[in-house]
């Protein structure tokens, strides 16, 4: 089959596209110059195969080394394009560390995001004496403490609701850090922790931050209250650690029906006061 040519007058339509990557080997999802970043593979690839100039706009901008099963991504590409063929061809040129699973026409108001109601992750820690199987090294963190499955369970239960999250982000100029967490929830199987974290969107290190905290309580270190009594902070918390990047995985994002896309925008759009 032929490679299809994008006109250059129009004839474009807006596709979704599903990726999963390793994050180990990227310097997070975000083009920078000199570095090898997810979405500067994956914009070369596309252009390569349609030959033509693509933009990408993701739901997520996972940083480096945080990995994703499940990121959303939008373009606007030629309309006649064959999704099929374009998952097919992308599979023979991009790395082996970076995969996009589905190419998907959307309506041109599918936005990746600010069209994203929620994003769903997953961290995994190993607490066993001998720490992560080596076959999920690359994506689990090693804990060499026992944690108290309970104590993690009702420290990050008090954290779910609209909060402040000041404590927990990293300081970005002119980015709120008010944001509604809606699942935060942990399950032990095999000697592997696995925290499952919901929320409409996070702010820089969250997620990691949020880990980091319940591990010291699920050790033992701090009380089960003390994550929930941070949120009167505003300001980043130095006690905080936060978790290393391997162990966190973007596994899902969920999207309003095609109806009620623009509206979910004009609302993300604008942007919340504390």
């Amino acid at each position: 089959m032929n490679e299809p040519a994008v006109l250059p007058d129009g004839g474009l339509a807006r596709f979704r596209l599903d990726v999963s990557y390793d994050g180990t080997d990227f310097s997070g999802w975000a083009v920078q110059p000199g570095l090898r970043t997810v979405q500067g593979v994956l914009t070369d690839a596309l252009s390569r195969v349609l030959r033509a100039e693509v933009s990408l706009t993701v739901a997520g901008r996972t940083d480096a080394g945080v990995h994703a099963s499940g990121q959303v991504v939008h373009a606007d590409l030629d309309d006649s394009l064959d999704p099929v063929w374009l998952v097919r061809r992308l599979a023979r040129i991009l790395p082996s560390d970076v995969r996009v699973r589905a190419v998907t026409p959307v309506p041109p108001a599918f936005d990746a995001r600010f069209a994203a109601l929620r994003r769903h992750y997953a961290y995994r820690v190993a607490v066993t004496p001998w720490g992560a199987d080596p076959l999920r090294a690359r994506d689990t963190m090693s804990w060499p403490y026992p944690v108290s499955l309970e104590a993690v369970n009702a420290a990050s239960a008090l954290l779910v609701g609209e909060h402040d999250f000041a404590a927990y982000c990293k300081h970005r100029e002119g980015a709120t850090t008010v944001r509604g967490l809606e699942r935060f929830t942990w399950s032990a199987a095999d000697g592997v922790l696995t925290a499952q974290v919901s929320a409409d969107a996070f702010c820089h290190s969250m997620v990691r931050s949020l880990v980091g905290a319940m591990l010291e309580v699920g050790r033992g270190r701090k009380p089960v209250d003390w994550p929930a009594s941070l949120l009167a902070r505003r300001e980043r918390e130095s006690g905080i650690p936060v978790a290393p990047a391997h162990g966190l995985t973007l596994v899902g994002v969920d999207y309003p029906a095609d109806a009620e896309l623009a509206a979910r925008t004009e609302i993300t759009r604008n942007v919340r006061t504390r």
